[in-house]
């Protein structure tokens, strides 16, 4: 397919240059830090942010909460690698050349970018990632929300991308992430349940205190892992918060 319109009156490309126009304005120091928060940084937060929800989750509330949870915040990597991969198949069909491949003027922050523009991989995995957390952890979900819109205002602020490239991989991402979550925790969270029953892994999915503190007021017959016996509702497609 011969790419979008990238005709110079297309509010996109308007839009496109008003961004990246920051850049030139902007001392060389803060564009290099931009560079590596775009590329880099901010992509690392949203780990950070998930490990800080898993951390959180494994010592608050009752052992399905955890389990639960723990499940959602499995999915969320899993989410941006599938969205990853479907949009593979996109970029070969829309064949967008990068922005500063024809357009002029452009202040292009990093080099050697030689594939397809649309849809922005970045974008897509960063808001994949987000609403993954967002499942799983309502609050810490709204901050990676925050860093997935902040990444994609970089891509622009870079010179790589244009901003439809941005909407459509948040749009991607955000698809993937919540169309597939009642089919990813019906099969996670039996087995993030299993987990938590074993002796050994059971931390992953719950601490050491909160197990014992299970274990103190759970049916010591019926306790298996130091935990007591699980009782897992069944994932339903309107879960929206599965960590309070």
């Amino acid at each position: 397919m011969a790419g979008l319109v990238l005709d110079g009156s297309n509010p996109d490309v308007s839009l496109l240059y008003d961004i990246n126009g920051l850049a030139k304005d902007a001392p060389t120091w803060f564009d290099r830090v931009m560079e590596f928060v775009g590329e880099y940084g901010i992509m690392l937060g949203l780990v950070l942010i998930g490990l800080w929800g898993w951390w959180s989750v494994r010592k608050r509330g009752s052992a399905e909460d955890s389990v639960t949870a723990v499940a959602g915040l499995v999915w969320a990597p899993l989410a941006a690698g599938i969205a990853l991969l479907i949009n593979i198949p996109i970029r070969g069909f829309v064949e967008r050349p990068r922005p500063f491949l024809d357009h002029k003027g452009l202040e292009v922050l990093v080099a050697g970018k030689t594939d397809y523009s649309f849809v922005s991989d970045h974008a897509t995995m960063a808001m994949a990632l987000a609403v993954g957390v967002f499942i799983a952890h309502r609050k810490l979900g709204l901050a990676a929300i925050a860093l997935a819109l902040l990444e994609g205002f970089c891509r622009v602020y870079m010179g790589v991308h244009y901003p439809t490239d941005v909407i459509g991989g948040f749009a991607l991402g955000t698809a993937v992430a919540l169309l597939l979550t009642p089919l990813a925790l019906a099969l996670l969270t039996p087995l993030v349940s299993a987990v938590a029953r074993s002796p050994r892994a059971g931390w992953f999915v719950r601490s050491r205190a909160a197990r014992e503190a299970d274990l103190a007021v759970g049916t010591g017959a019926g306790a298996v892992g130091g935990t007591r016996p699980l009782e897992i509702p069944e994932p339903r497609p309107d879960d929206n918060n599965l960590a309070a």
